[in-house]
């Protein structure tokens, strides 16, 4: 039987390898109108720096510095760290380019899908629910570790079952703190995005407002010997520790998920990420400095570096505001990627690609809870029962490819669409995207084999319920069905 249609000749089955089959587009849509059933935009400029900061100013404050300065850089840490922040700012320029363009939720996930094709957006977007749900796990365990030592300061002998992951220490049965603290951020984001952001707001001031403290007091013990030799292992060192603290820096891309969450969108997003970036690049450089001259590199201690630096210098005291600091700080970091996580759930199930049940957002507050309560009971299993090493190896490799995606979908969108608005526009195209894509390259290149087994693996499960189901029950594949060719189109009577 012939599947061509009659009088036409036309074949209305889109093929499956073309624009018409999975490298279909999702349509740019510039509008920041408020749909029936969607996100409310409730969100302004700084409410979405904070949500940035959140994710930027968190472990690379409190710990990572002191650990790239023990083991790789020495005070050349600071040379880490700039490199890290180009290049991680060129990513952050692609990224404000596409939230100034689509002010709509997703991030990666719907720029990739808007300029690549449906299933390199479905890739990104299946990769960043992992990737962000245990990054979610990751910082609740940090933030359990910290807690605990919190506890035992004030005097509080804990029971050793709830004090970790099993195989992570004697009678260790479950991370409690950890767990639950997943299921706390997930009933904060619960009650709606003006709370969260209000909530997420106070504890990044509280924070910053720690790290200027201990910035203050340790700029006054600062010794200038401390400082050399400012490159022992050579300028292979701060290369080799810009890798580490590139993951310091990245937080900006959870903030752009709640691009349809934010008034103004358009204008205030692209501005948020760029004011960011700047105010955590200063925060990093001031920390380093002070850290690196409070105590020689090679006496820092990298379980616990500014408490063990200022106990050094006679403020022992504030070890316990920068535990406190860090719990707050890393907490920020939880909050904004379980957002981001969330938010790329719901506009894949608005899209059609994952059921349209977890589109459904609460009748009066205007969030997907179902999808929250689902990532915050996914994200306490795995911060319960894992240890952190674990855990985290599965968290690097996805935002790193959503990186190179993100930053090549810019300068394929420069020539396939030049017509549309761009409130913001990245500089240096093709230049600026092909830097952040050669450091993503650069970092993943030197990733473990067991990452890339466990990545494989997952996406080897995403591929299958695309075909199985995205494909089919996708938005844009409805819409290629009603747009098929009308075979009578004068309406002639037969």
């Amino acid at each position: 039987m012939s599947r061509l249609m009659p009088e036409t000749g036309l074949d209305p089955r889109p093929r499956m390898l073309s624009r018409s089959g999975v490298f279909r587009l999702k349509p740019v849509d510039t509008s920041e109108e408020e749909q029936a059933g969607g996100l409310r935009r409730t969100m302004g400029l700084w409410q979405l720096v904070a949500l940035s900061l959140g994710g930027l100013v968190g472990a690379g404050v409190f710990s990572l510095a002191g650990v790239v300065a023990h083991e790789d850089a020495g005070p050349g840490v600071m040379i880490s760290f700039l490199i890290a922040i180009v290049a991680s700012a060129a990513a952050a320029l692609c990224y404000a380019e596409f939230a100034g363009m689509i002010p709509k939720a997703g991030s990666a996930y719907t720029y990739s899908y808007a300029a690549l094709g449906e299933l390199v957006g479905w890739a990104i977007g299946w990769d960043l629910l992992l990737e962000y749900t245990a990054i979610v796990a990751v910082v609740a365990i940090a933030i359990s570790g910290y807690l605990s030592y919190l506890f035992g300061q004030m005097g509080l002998d804990l029971p050793e079952w709830m004090l970790g992951a099993p195989g992570t220490g004697s009678g260790h049965k479950v991370d409690l703190f950890a767990a639950a603290l997943c299921l706390l951020l997930a009933f904060v984001l619960s009650r709606g995005t003006k709370e969260s952001a209000r909530f997420e707001t106070i504890l990044v001031v509280v924070k910053l407002a720690i790290v200027a403290l201990v910035i203050v007091v340790g700029a006054f013990h600062i010794s200038g010997g401390n400082y050399t030799p400012f490159l022992p292992f050579g300028i292979g060192g701060a290369i080799s520790g810009a890798a580490t603290t590139f993951f310091a820096v990245y937080g900006y891309d959870a903030m752009s998920a709640a691009a349809e969450e934010s008034a103004e969108a358009k204008r205030v997003l692209p501005r948020a990420i760029v004011i960011s970036l700047v105010i955590a690049a200063v925060i990093y450089v001031a920390v380093c400095l002070v850290l690196l001259g409070m105590v020689k590199y090679t006496e820092i201690d990298t379980k616990s570096p500014f408490s063990s630096a200022l106990a050094s210098v006679g403020f022992a005291w504030l070890g316990t505001v920068v535990a406190i600091g860090a719990v707050v700080g890393i907490t920020t970091s939880a909050l904004a990627n379980m957002l981001a996580v969330t938010r790329v759930w719901f506009s894949m199930s608005r899209d059609g690609l994952l059921p349209a049940w977890f589109a459904r957002n609460h009748a009066t507050r205007a969030v997907p809870t179902r999808v929250i309560w689902l990532v915050g009971a996914g994200s306490a299993v795995i911060a319960g029962l894992l240890p952190i090493r674990e855990a985290a190896d599965l968290t690097n490799i996805g935002i790193l490819m959503a990186f190179i995606v993100v930053s090549a979908a810019v300068v394929v969108l420069r020539r396939t669409r030049p017509d549309l608005p761009r409130s913001f526009r990245t500089p240096l195209v093709p230049l600026v995207p092909l830097v952040g894509i050669a450091f993503a390259i650069w970092l993943i290149a030197n990733l473990d084999w067991v990452t890339w087994v466990r990545f494989a693996v997952w996406m080897l499960i995403g591929l299958v319920v695309y075909v199985f189901y995205g494909y089919r029950h996708s938005a844009e594949n409805r819409s290629a069905g009603d747009a098929v060719p009308d075979s009578n189109p004068e309406g002639r009577t037969p």
